[in-house]
Protein backbone atom coordinates (compact mmCIF):
# COMPACT_ATOMS: atom_id res chain seq x y z
CA UNK A 1 0.00 0.00 0.00
CA UNK A 2 1.24 3.49 -1.09
CA UNK A 3 1.91 5.88 1.44
CA UNK A 4 -1.05 8.18 0.24
CA UNK A 5 -3.13 5.37 0.26
CA UNK A 6 -2.11 4.88 3.72
CA UNK A 7 -2.37 7.92 5.34
CA UNK A 8 -5.61 8.04 3.33
CA UNK A 9 -7.08 5.08 5.19
CA UNK A 10 -5.29 6.56 8.76
CA UNK A 11 -7.29 9.81 8.40
CA UNK A 12 -10.79 7.72 7.58
CA UNK A 13 -10.06 5.57 10.87
CA UNK A 14 -9.67 8.75 12.56
CA UNK A 15 -13.05 10.28 11.51
CA UNK A 16 -15.03 6.96 12.22
CA UNK A 17 -13.52 6.90 16.00
CA UNK A 18 -14.97 10.21 16.37
CA UNK A 19 -18.24 9.66 15.11
CA UNK A 20 -18.39 7.05 16.81
CA UNK A 21 -16.91 8.91 20.59
CA UNK A 22 -19.25 12.09 19.64
CA UNK A 23 -22.27 9.19 18.51
CA UNK A 24 -21.84 8.03 22.07
CA UNK A 25 -21.86 11.14 24.04
CA UNK A 26 -24.64 12.11 22.44
CA UNK A 27 -26.90 9.29 23.37
CA UNK A 28 -25.13 9.33 26.90
CA UNK A 29 -26.36 12.99 27.12
CA UNK A 30 -29.83 12.19 25.66
CA UNK A 31 -30.13 9.58 28.45
CA UNK A 32 -29.28 11.79 31.43
CA UNK A 33 -31.39 14.12 30.24
CA UNK A 34 -34.51 11.65 31.16
CA UNK A 35 -35.57 12.19 35.04
CA UNK A 36 -36.24 9.16 37.08
CA UNK A 37 -39.80 9.55 38.38
CA UNK A 38 -41.29 8.00 41.79
CA UNK A 39 -45.30 6.98 40.25
CA UNK A 40 -47.72 7.61 43.37
CA UNK A 41 -51.10 6.98 41.98
CA UNK A 42 -53.14 5.79 39.04
CA UNK A 43 -56.18 5.97 38.05
CA UNK A 44 -57.13 4.48 34.97
CA UNK A 45 -60.18 3.79 33.08
CA UNK A 46 -59.52 0.04 31.02
CA UNK A 47 -62.22 -1.61 28.35
CA UNK A 48 -60.53 -4.62 26.81
CA UNK A 49 -62.71 -6.28 23.55
CA UNK A 50 -62.17 -10.38 24.44
CA UNK A 51 -63.81 -10.69 20.90
CA UNK A 52 -60.96 -9.21 18.86
CA UNK A 53 -57.63 -8.75 21.53
CA UNK A 54 -57.97 -5.08 22.22
CA UNK A 55 -57.33 -2.59 24.68
CA UNK A 56 -58.94 0.50 24.88
CA UNK A 57 -57.67 3.29 28.18
CA UNK A 58 -57.14 6.55 29.72
CA UNK A 59 -54.58 6.78 32.39
CA UNK A 60 -53.58 9.08 34.95
CA UNK A 61 -50.69 9.23 36.49
CA UNK A 62 -49.89 11.23 39.67
CA UNK A 63 -46.07 11.54 40.21
CA UNK A 64 -42.79 13.56 41.67
CA UNK A 65 -39.87 13.65 40.17
CA UNK A 66 -36.73 12.09 42.07
CA UNK A 67 -33.64 12.69 39.79
CA UNK A 68 -32.41 14.94 36.63
CA UNK A 69 -33.35 18.06 35.97
CA UNK A 70 -37.06 17.82 34.84
CA UNK A 71 -37.15 18.65 30.94
CA UNK A 72 -38.12 15.04 29.51
CA UNK A 73 -39.98 12.03 31.45
CA UNK A 74 -40.22 8.61 30.16
CA UNK A 75 -43.02 5.99 30.65
CA UNK A 76 -43.22 2.35 30.31
CA UNK A 77 -45.78 1.80 27.04
CA UNK A 78 -45.36 -1.82 25.71
CA UNK A 79 -46.63 -1.36 22.46
CA UNK A 80 -49.50 0.40 23.27
CA UNK A 81 -50.02 3.44 20.79
CA UNK A 82 -50.38 6.77 22.62
CA UNK A 83 -53.34 8.68 21.24
CA UNK A 84 -52.88 12.44 23.41
CA UNK A 85 -51.03 12.99 26.23
CA UNK A 86 -52.11 15.93 28.70
CA UNK A 87 -51.00 17.92 31.61
CA UNK A 88 -53.25 20.60 33.06
CA UNK A 89 -55.81 19.81 30.50
CA UNK A 90 -53.40 21.15 27.90
CA UNK A 91 -51.91 18.61 25.20
CA UNK A 92 -48.18 18.36 25.47
CA UNK A 93 -46.24 16.76 22.52
CA UNK A 94 -44.54 13.23 23.15
CA UNK A 95 -42.10 10.35 21.40
CA UNK A 96 -42.94 6.97 21.06
CA UNK A 97 -39.51 4.48 20.64
CA UNK A 98 -38.44 1.15 22.57
CA UNK A 99 -41.66 0.73 24.69
CA UNK A 100 -41.06 4.08 26.05
CA UNK A 101 -43.21 7.27 25.89
CA UNK A 102 -41.43 9.84 26.55
CA UNK A 103 -42.67 13.27 27.06
CA UNK A 104 -41.20 16.94 27.27
CA UNK A 105 -42.13 18.90 30.10
CA UNK A 106 -43.03 22.06 29.33
CA UNK A 107 -42.13 22.97 32.23
CA UNK A 108 -39.03 22.11 34.17
CA UNK A 109 -40.62 19.67 37.35
CA UNK A 110 -38.47 20.54 40.46
CA UNK A 111 -36.95 17.13 42.70
CA UNK A 112 -39.94 16.22 44.82
CA UNK A 113 -42.73 18.68 43.13
CA UNK A 114 -46.09 16.99 42.71
CA UNK A 115 -47.13 16.42 39.25
CA UNK A 116 -50.17 14.38 36.83
CA UNK A 117 -50.20 13.55 33.64
CA UNK A 118 -53.31 11.99 31.43
CA UNK A 119 -52.83 9.65 28.71
CA UNK A 120 -55.19 8.30 26.23
CA UNK A 121 -54.39 4.56 24.47
CA UNK A 122 -54.89 1.76 22.64
CA UNK A 123 -53.92 -1.36 21.24
CA UNK A 124 -53.75 -4.95 20.73
CA UNK A 125 -50.93 -6.40 23.57
CA UNK A 126 -49.03 -8.96 21.79
CA UNK A 127 -48.39 -10.16 25.34
CA UNK A 128 -49.37 -9.08 29.13
CA UNK A 129 -53.11 -9.96 28.43
CA UNK A 130 -54.35 -13.28 27.60
CA UNK A 131 -57.80 -13.13 25.50
CA UNK A 132 -59.99 -16.28 24.82
CA UNK A 133 -63.16 -15.33 23.20
CA UNK A 134 -64.81 -18.52 22.58
CA UNK A 135 -65.66 -18.11 26.56
CA UNK A 136 -65.66 -14.35 26.99
CA UNK A 137 -62.38 -14.60 29.14
CA UNK A 138 -59.29 -12.33 29.69
CA UNK A 139 -56.96 -12.05 32.46
CA UNK A 140 -53.25 -10.11 32.64
CA UNK A 141 -49.85 -11.42 33.03
CA UNK A 142 -46.70 -9.78 33.38
CA UNK A 143 -46.15 -6.85 32.43
CA UNK A 144 -48.41 -4.09 33.04
CA UNK A 145 -47.17 -1.79 30.14
CA UNK A 146 -48.64 -3.91 27.85
CA UNK A 147 -52.51 -3.10 28.75
CA UNK A 148 -51.21 0.42 30.82
CA UNK A 149 -48.84 2.88 30.42
CA UNK A 150 -47.20 2.87 33.66
CA UNK A 151 -43.50 3.01 35.42
CA UNK A 152 -43.47 -0.64 35.29
CA UNK A 153 -39.69 -0.52 37.61
CA UNK A 154 -40.05 -3.12 40.54
CA UNK A 155 -38.90 -0.38 42.82
CA UNK A 156 -41.24 1.68 42.24
CA UNK A 157 -45.04 1.53 44.44
CA UNK A 158 -48.39 2.96 43.89
CA UNK A 159 -51.79 2.88 44.61
CA UNK A 160 -54.18 2.12 41.93
CA UNK A 161 -58.19 3.11 41.03
CA UNK A 162 -58.77 0.74 38.37
CA UNK A 163 -62.15 1.34 36.33
CA UNK A 164 -62.70 -2.16 34.38
CA UNK A 165 -65.42 -1.72 31.54
CA UNK A 166 -67.04 -5.35 31.02
CA UNK A 167 -70.01 -6.71 29.52
CA UNK A 168 -72.45 -7.28 32.32
CA UNK A 169 -72.95 -10.32 32.09
CA UNK A 170 -69.16 -11.04 33.18
CA UNK A 171 -67.68 -11.47 36.98
CA UNK A 172 -64.59 -9.05 37.31
CA UNK A 173 -61.63 -9.68 39.49
CA UNK A 174 -58.72 -6.90 40.23
CA UNK A 175 -56.51 -5.75 42.62
CA UNK A 176 -57.41 -4.37 46.22
CA UNK A 177 -61.45 -4.00 46.87
CA UNK A 178 -64.71 -3.62 44.57
CA UNK A 179 -65.65 0.16 45.29
CA UNK A 180 -68.45 0.62 43.05
CA UNK A 181 -70.27 -0.52 40.39
CA UNK A 182 -71.70 1.33 37.86
CA UNK A 183 -74.49 0.47 35.11
CA UNK A 184 -73.68 1.83 31.55
CA UNK A 185 -75.28 1.73 27.98
CA UNK A 186 -75.36 -1.34 26.02
CA UNK A 187 -75.44 -4.03 28.59
CA UNK A 188 -71.87 -2.87 30.01
CA UNK A 189 -70.81 -2.42 33.66
CA UNK A 190 -67.81 0.06 35.03
CA UNK A 191 -66.45 -2.08 38.32
CA UNK A 192 -64.06 0.57 40.00
CA UNK A 193 -61.28 -1.36 42.26
CA UNK A 194 -59.36 -0.02 44.56
CA UNK A 195 -55.32 -1.30 45.51
CA UNK A 196 -54.98 1.16 48.82
CA UNK A 197 -51.66 -0.29 49.41
CA UNK A 198 -48.73 0.69 47.63
CA UNK A 199 -47.44 -1.98 45.22
CA UNK A 200 -45.33 -2.77 42.30
CA UNK A 201 -47.11 -1.94 38.91
CA UNK A 202 -46.25 -5.25 37.81
CA UNK A 203 -48.35 -6.70 40.41
CA UNK A 204 -51.84 -4.75 38.75
CA UNK A 205 -53.80 -6.47 36.98
CA UNK A 206 -57.67 -8.13 36.49
CA UNK A 207 -59.40 -11.26 35.06
CA UNK A 208 -63.11 -11.25 33.84
CA UNK A 209 -65.52 -14.21 32.56
CA UNK A 210 -67.96 -16.52 33.78
CA UNK A 211 -67.26 -18.26 36.48
CA UNK A 212 -68.48 -20.29 39.48
CA UNK A 213 -67.74 -18.66 43.07
CA UNK A 214 -67.74 -20.01 46.71
CA UNK A 215 -66.53 -17.62 49.12
CA UNK A 216 -65.21 -18.33 52.97
CA UNK A 217 -62.91 -16.10 55.56
CA UNK A 218 -59.35 -16.33 56.78
CA UNK A 219 -59.82 -14.19 59.84
CA UNK A 220 -61.03 -10.86 58.77
CA UNK A 221 -59.93 -11.43 54.80
CA UNK A 222 -62.37 -12.18 52.45
CA UNK A 223 -61.27 -15.49 50.19
CA UNK A 224 -62.71 -15.70 46.81
CA UNK A 225 -62.44 -18.64 45.10
CA UNK A 226 -64.23 -18.21 40.74
CA UNK A 227 -64.14 -21.74 37.99
CA UNK A 228 -65.93 -21.90 35.00
CA UNK A 229 -65.60 -25.67 35.18
CA UNK A 230 -65.89 -26.28 38.31
CA UNK A 231 -68.74 -26.44 40.75
CA UNK A 232 -68.88 -24.26 44.00
CA UNK A 233 -68.41 -27.73 46.16
CA UNK A 234 -65.17 -28.47 44.12
CA UNK A 235 -63.71 -25.04 44.41
CA UNK A 236 -64.23 -24.99 48.09
CA UNK A 237 -62.46 -28.80 48.09
CA UNK A 238 -59.50 -27.26 45.61
CA UNK A 239 -58.67 -24.17 47.79
CA UNK A 240 -59.42 -25.81 50.97
CA UNK A 241 -55.41 -25.63 52.23
CA UNK A 242 -55.83 -21.44 51.95
CA UNK A 243 -57.07 -20.75 55.29
CA UNK A 244 -54.09 -22.79 56.76
CA UNK A 245 -51.68 -21.45 54.18
CA UNK A 246 -52.76 -17.94 55.18
CA UNK A 247 -52.09 -18.55 58.69
CA UNK A 248 -48.36 -20.62 58.01
CA UNK A 249 -47.06 -17.80 56.17
CA UNK A 250 -48.17 -14.74 58.51
CA UNK A 251 -46.53 -16.72 61.58
CA UNK A 252 -43.38 -17.41 58.91
CA UNK A 253 -43.51 -13.31 57.64
CA UNK A 254 -44.25 -12.35 61.77
CA UNK A 255 -46.70 -10.14 59.59
CA UNK A 256 -50.33 -10.59 58.75
CA UNK A 257 -51.93 -10.98 54.90
CA UNK A 258 -51.49 -7.59 53.69
CA UNK A 259 -55.50 -6.59 52.45
CA UNK A 260 -59.02 -7.13 52.91
CA UNK A 261 -59.48 -9.71 50.13
CA UNK A 262 -57.83 -12.70 48.29
CA UNK A 263 -59.03 -14.17 44.95
CA UNK A 264 -57.83 -17.39 43.57
CA UNK A 265 -59.10 -17.68 39.61
CA UNK A 266 -59.13 -20.85 37.77
CA UNK A 267 -58.32 -19.57 34.01
CA UNK A 268 -57.82 -21.40 30.60
CA UNK A 269 -54.70 -21.61 29.69
CA UNK A 270 -51.18 -22.31 30.99
CA UNK A 271 -51.54 -19.88 33.56
CA UNK A 272 -49.55 -19.39 37.21
CA UNK A 273 -49.55 -15.45 37.82
CA UNK A 274 -49.57 -13.42 41.27
CA UNK A 275 -50.79 -9.97 41.45
CA UNK A 276 -52.11 -7.59 44.33
CA UNK A 277 -54.71 -9.57 46.21
CA UNK A 278 -55.45 -12.09 43.75
CA UNK A 279 -53.65 -15.06 41.68
CA UNK A 280 -55.01 -16.89 38.06
CA UNK A 281 -53.85 -20.47 38.25
CA UNK A 282 -54.29 -22.60 35.11
CA UNK A 283 -57.50 -24.59 35.25
CA UNK A 284 -56.00 -27.97 35.33
CA UNK A 285 -54.84 -27.19 38.47
CA UNK A 286 -58.09 -27.68 40.03
CA UNK A 287 -57.98 -31.22 38.38
CA UNK A 288 -54.61 -31.98 40.15
CA UNK A 289 -55.43 -31.17 43.22
CA UNK A 290 -59.29 -33.23 42.84
CA UNK A 291 -57.16 -36.15 42.09
CA UNK A 292 -54.34 -35.58 45.15
CA UNK A 293 -55.19 -33.23 47.60
CA UNK A 294 -51.40 -32.94 48.88
CA UNK A 295 -50.17 -31.42 44.94
CA UNK A 296 -50.86 -27.63 46.48
CA UNK A 297 -47.56 -25.74 45.60
CA UNK A 298 -49.19 -23.49 42.50
CA UNK A 299 -51.97 -22.26 45.24
CA UNK A 300 -49.30 -22.06 47.97
CA UNK A 301 -46.10 -20.30 45.55
CA UNK A 302 -48.68 -17.63 44.49
CA UNK A 303 -50.08 -16.84 47.65
CA UNK A 304 -46.72 -16.68 49.54
CA UNK A 305 -46.06 -13.71 46.62
CA UNK A 306 -48.10 -12.13 48.54
CA UNK A 307 -45.43 -11.19 51.13
CA UNK A 308 -42.90 -12.34 49.21
CA UNK A 309 -42.70 -10.50 45.74
CA UNK A 310 -45.48 -8.19 45.94
CA UNK A 311 -44.44 -6.61 49.29
CA UNK A 312 -40.89 -7.45 49.71
CA UNK A 313 -39.74 -7.19 45.91
CA UNK A 314 -36.46 -7.34 44.67
CA UNK A 315 -34.98 -3.87 43.68
CA UNK A 316 -34.64 -4.74 40.04
CA UNK A 317 -34.91 -8.23 37.90
CA UNK A 318 -31.35 -9.29 38.84
CA UNK A 319 -32.35 -10.00 42.00
CA UNK A 320 -35.41 -11.97 40.85
CA UNK A 321 -34.39 -15.19 42.78
CA UNK A 322 -35.39 -12.76 45.94
CA UNK A 323 -39.27 -13.10 44.47
CA UNK A 324 -39.09 -16.33 42.97
CA UNK A 325 -36.95 -18.33 45.07
CA UNK A 326 -38.71 -17.19 47.90
CA UNK A 327 -42.23 -18.30 46.42
CA UNK A 328 -40.87 -21.90 45.44
CA UNK A 329 -39.16 -22.58 49.02
CA UNK A 330 -41.71 -21.23 51.08
CA UNK A 331 -44.58 -23.56 49.37
CA UNK A 332 -42.80 -26.32 49.79
CA UNK A 333 -41.95 -25.66 53.81
CA UNK A 334 -46.25 -25.07 53.63
CA UNK A 335 -46.08 -28.56 52.39
CA UNK A 336 -43.89 -30.24 54.74
CA UNK A 337 -46.11 -27.99 57.66
CA UNK A 338 -49.27 -29.47 56.43
CA UNK A 339 -47.96 -33.02 55.33
CA UNK A 340 -44.77 -33.74 57.14
CA UNK A 341 -40.93 -33.59 56.19
CA UNK A 342 -40.88 -36.00 53.66
CA UNK A 343 -43.18 -34.35 51.25
CA UNK A 344 -40.65 -31.10 51.70
CA UNK A 345 -37.76 -33.13 50.73
CA UNK A 346 -39.07 -34.59 47.66
CA UNK A 347 -39.83 -31.10 46.64
CA UNK A 348 -36.30 -30.28 47.46
CA UNK A 349 -35.33 -33.00 45.60
CA UNK A 350 -36.52 -32.51 42.70
CA UNK A 351 -35.40 -28.55 42.42
CA UNK A 352 -32.18 -30.35 42.97
CA UNK A 353 -32.56 -32.57 39.94
CA UNK A 354 -33.58 -29.79 38.09
CA UNK A 355 -30.27 -27.31 38.61
CA UNK A 356 -28.40 -30.37 38.11
CA UNK A 357 -29.34 -30.67 34.83
CA UNK A 358 -28.19 -26.68 34.10
CA UNK A 359 -25.25 -27.55 35.36
CA UNK A 360 -24.17 -30.95 33.62
CA UNK A 361 -25.41 -28.26 30.55
CA UNK A 362 -22.62 -26.13 31.52
CA UNK A 363 -24.77 -22.95 31.67
CA UNK A 364 -24.95 -22.77 35.70
CA UNK A 365 -24.73 -18.57 37.29
CA UNK A 366 -25.09 -16.99 40.02
CA UNK A 367 -28.42 -16.48 41.47
CA UNK A 368 -27.89 -12.52 40.82
CA UNK A 369 -27.98 -12.06 36.91
CA UNK A 370 -25.70 -9.58 35.67
CA UNK A 371 -28.41 -9.35 32.75
CA UNK A 372 -32.35 -10.42 33.17
CA UNK A 373 -33.52 -9.01 30.01
CA UNK A 374 -34.07 -12.51 28.20
CA UNK A 375 -34.02 -15.31 30.65
CA UNK A 376 -33.71 -19.08 29.03
CA UNK A 377 -35.68 -21.69 30.02
CA UNK A 378 -32.60 -22.79 32.06
CA UNK A 379 -31.99 -19.15 33.41
CA UNK A 380 -35.77 -19.14 34.91
CA UNK A 381 -34.17 -23.18 36.69
CA UNK A 382 -31.89 -21.21 38.48
CA UNK A 383 -34.10 -18.97 39.67
CA UNK A 384 -36.69 -20.83 40.24
CA UNK A 385 -35.34 -24.44 41.89
CA UNK A 386 -31.87 -23.18 42.48
CA UNK A 387 -33.02 -20.56 44.55
CA UNK A 388 -35.09 -22.51 46.32
CA UNK A 389 -32.24 -24.88 46.94
CA UNK A 390 -30.33 -21.96 48.59
CA UNK A 391 -32.41 -21.54 50.95
CA UNK A 392 -32.93 -25.25 51.83
CA UNK A 393 -29.46 -24.96 52.47
CA UNK A 394 -29.34 -21.53 54.30
CA UNK A 395 -32.42 -23.88 56.48
CA UNK A 396 -29.69 -26.41 57.09
CA UNK A 397 -26.95 -24.42 57.71
CA UNK A 398 -28.50 -22.11 60.40
CA UNK A 399 -31.26 -24.92 62.43
CA UNK A 400 -34.76 -24.36 62.07
CA UNK A 401 -35.30 -22.26 65.19
CA UNK A 402 -32.41 -19.49 64.10
CA UNK A 403 -33.52 -19.94 59.80
CA UNK A 404 -36.86 -19.10 61.02
CA UNK A 405 -35.90 -16.49 63.08
CA UNK A 406 -34.09 -14.76 60.65
CA UNK A 407 -36.48 -15.13 58.03
CA UNK A 408 -38.94 -13.13 60.07
CA UNK A 409 -36.51 -10.58 60.94
CA UNK A 410 -35.54 -10.07 57.13
CA UNK A 411 -39.52 -10.16 56.29
CA UNK A 412 -40.01 -7.43 58.54
CA UNK A 413 -37.54 -5.22 57.79
CA UNK A 414 -38.36 -5.34 54.15
CA UNK A 415 -42.29 -5.60 53.89
CA UNK A 416 -43.62 -2.78 51.67
CA UNK A 417 -39.75 -2.38 50.76
CA UNK A 418 -37.65 -2.71 47.60
CA UNK A 419 -34.74 -5.66 48.17
CA UNK A 420 -31.48 -6.54 46.74
CA UNK A 421 -29.15 -10.29 47.94
CA UNK A 422 -26.72 -8.05 49.71
CA UNK A 423 -29.43 -6.83 52.06
CA UNK A 424 -31.06 -10.26 52.53
CA UNK A 425 -27.21 -11.45 53.77
CA UNK A 426 -26.88 -8.50 55.90
CA UNK A 427 -29.91 -9.11 57.56
CA UNK A 428 -29.52 -12.90 57.56
CA UNK A 429 -25.95 -12.46 59.14
CA UNK A 430 -27.32 -10.15 61.87
CA UNK A 431 -30.45 -12.29 63.14
CA UNK A 432 -28.58 -15.48 63.08
CA UNK A 433 -25.02 -13.85 64.16
CA UNK A 434 -23.32 -15.27 61.99
CA UNK A 435 -20.68 -14.91 58.96
CA UNK A 436 -22.26 -16.05 55.55
CA UNK A 437 -19.82 -14.47 53.26
CA UNK A 438 -18.59 -17.81 52.05
CA UNK A 439 -21.77 -19.32 51.84
CA UNK A 440 -22.89 -16.43 49.75
CA UNK A 441 -20.25 -15.93 47.38
CA UNK A 442 -20.26 -19.87 46.37
CA UNK A 443 -24.56 -19.90 46.01
CA UNK A 444 -25.88 -16.69 45.01
CA UNK A 445 -23.24 -14.10 44.11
Amino acid sequence: MDRERLLCRMCMICIFQALAFFTLQAIAQSENTVSKIDALHYTAHVEPNIANGTIQGKVTVQFVMKEGNGHIIELDRGRLSVDSVYIDKEAIPFQLSDGHLRLEMKNPIKVNQPCEVEIIYHGKPPNGVQFFPEIRQVYTVFFTRQWMVCNDDPDDRATLQLNLTMPGDLQTVSNGTLSRKTSLANGKVEYEWSQKTPVPSYTFGFAAGRFNTFMESAGATKLQYFGGSYTKKELARIFQETVEMIGFFEDRAGLPYPGPTFSQILAEGNVSQEMAAFAVLRNSYGKQVLNNETEINLSAHELAHQWWGNQITCKNWCHFWLNEGFAVFMSSAYKGHRFGNEAYLKDINAYFEAYKKVVEKGLDKPLVFPDWLQPTADDRVLVYYKGAYVLHLLREMLGEETFWKAIKVYSRAYFGKSVTSEDFQRVMESASGRGLDSFFKKWVY
